[in-house]
């Protein structure tokens, strides 16, 4: 029986070091994940067959094949679509023709550096999350797999029935220019004739694909990874520009200016558009969200929700609640209108450009509209994974004896002027911290309390968090 490190197999994927001697995800592990899922879809989801499409990164083809052999040693029929990205292999699950009988494999690292791999799964237009994925877990150390023999085939045109799809969704009324920075994704490859199809005018950055992504890790919400876009942009005085990460089910946007547009706001613009034609629907939010996000949506008719992040755990909410519309702080934006619900970034992509091009206004007049306020980055701090939860559970616990806390997902502190946020992260050994207020002054006293409580954990790298107040403290 094969080593498993469980650590791997998190909240809503399952991911892991794939390189090196020590390496976490192999394709040994990553055979065992395709045989405990080719025996837990059939008993839960019905399902008929499984579309599995692997990234750019060099460890993925290996973590395919062995993928696929798990599956079909279970007796489920495999249909390999090849290199594409992860919202593809959504899409092939959510719309294959037996209904809800579907279900995908993606494998990817996404954002995280070359050294990862994971694996994404979902069933219909949902993904596995949670308990569902600790009962593959379960399987695999019971070793109580299916035995049977299924088929495989091959369908590498989905990224064309998905590009094609999604571009009946929009209509772009008149040109724009935009900056597209792939950072070396496969989206650099397929998502530019898309746009120029619409009327779109592209400048493209790092749009060659290249799995060792050799110009900068492609993460549009980290800003260390945009400079290159935002420089761009003002230089050729595009109308956006557009940032996508690793596997493209999340991007990120530069308005007019060359300034980075928060997830959360561009919900904020999206929900505004959306119940125009949907009055009273709900829209879920993450609980990373500003405080303008809620605010903008009673002003617009909708309902407020916020929910647990995760892309896994905001999905299914939406589909139990039956919302159109729903995005976390992350980047991860989902469109249930007229479509399945799951983080399709260039769908989101389109739908931004549509608004824009319905206006006569920038982007970044489009946002004057709304309140501002301070708020920081995500803080993301390097603390070890046998930690994380109690340190979480002792900072909640401590805040709460003092002020408000929301707990839907770590700690939301509520303060005079704005909030701060802790939560472990389900990806990688850290956590997360953001905060908000009404000016810098503020801002910086919150992330002080919260500092004061991370000095019991020396464990906890503060480095990010002591350069977000000592950039605030100078604003």
């Amino acid at each position: 029986m094969t080593a498993i490190n469980q650590t791997i197999f998190r909240k809503y994927d399952i991911r892991g070091t794939a390189t090196g001697d020590d390496a976490q995800l192999t394709p040994e592990v990553a055979r065992l994940v395709g045989k405990a899922l080719g025996t837990y879809l059939p008993q839960h989801f019905h399902t008929e067959r499984v579309f599995v499409g692997m990234d750019n990164r060099l460890t993925s083809p290996a973590l395919q094949t062995a993928m696929v052999e798990g599956l079909v040693s279970t007796g489920m029929n495999v249909t390999k679509i090849g290199q594409v990205i992860t919202p593809t292999v959504y899409f092939a699950s959510a719309s294959y023709s037996n209904l809800n009988t579907g279900a995908g494999v993606m494998i990817t690292g996404s954002h995280l550096t070359t050294i990862y791999n994971g694996i994404k799964m979902a069933y219909g237009p949902l993904a596995l999350a949670d308990q569902q994925i600790v009962d593959l877990l379960r399987i695999i150390q019971e070793d109580a797999f299916a035995v049977g023999s299924g088929s495989v085939s091959e369908d590498f045109n989905m990224t064309k029935k998905h590009m094609d799809t999604i571009k009946t969704k929009v209509t772009i009324q008149r040109p724009l220019n935009i900056v597209m920075d792939a950072g070396n994704g496969l989206i650099g490859e397929i998502f530019p004739p898309v746009l120029a199809e619409l009327g779109i005018n592209v400048t493209c950055l790092y749009c060659e694909s290249d799995g060792t992504y050799p110009n900068h890790l492609p993460n549009p919400e980290d800003p260390e990874t945009t400079n290159d876009l935002e420089a761009k942009v003002l230089e050729v005085g595009a109308d956006l520009g557009l940032g996508f990460d690793g596997d493209s089910d999340r991007c990120g946007f530069i308005d007019n200016h060359g300034h980075h547009i928060a997830a959360d706001r561009l919900l904020a613009l999206l929900a505004r558009d959306l119940l125009q034609r949907m009055p009273g629907v709900p829209i879920v939010f993450d609980v990373k969200s500003s405080l303008v996000l809620p605010d903008e949506i009673r002003k617009y008719g909708g309902v407020p929700v916020m929910w647990k992040t995760g892309h896994s755990l905001m999905k299914l909410h939406m589909h139990e609640i039956g919302s159109p519309l729903g995005g976390e702080v992350s980047g991860h934006l989902f469109v249930g209108e007229d479509y399945y619900g799951f983080d399709d970034a260039p769908l989101i992509a389109l739908k931004t450009l549509e608004i824009i091009a319905k206006q006569d206004r920038t982007i970044a007049e489009l946002f004057d509209d709304l309140p501002k306020l301070v708020a920081t980055p995500e803080i993301i701090l390097s603390a070890p994974d046998n930690v994380k939860f109690q340190i979480i559970d002792e900072i909640r616990d401590d805040l709460s004896q003092r002020y408000e806390v929301i707990t839907l997902d770590g700690a939301r502190a509520v303060f005079e002027n704005g909030w701060g946020l802790v939560r472990a992260s389900n990806t990688q050994p850290a956590i997360t911290l953001r905060f908000e207020a009404h000016n810098s002054q503020q801002l910086v006293e919150y992330m002080m309390r919260f500092k004061r409580l991370l000095d019991q954990h020396p464990e906890v790298d503060q480095g990010k968090l002591q350069d977000q107040i000592m950039a605030f403290s100078g604003a």
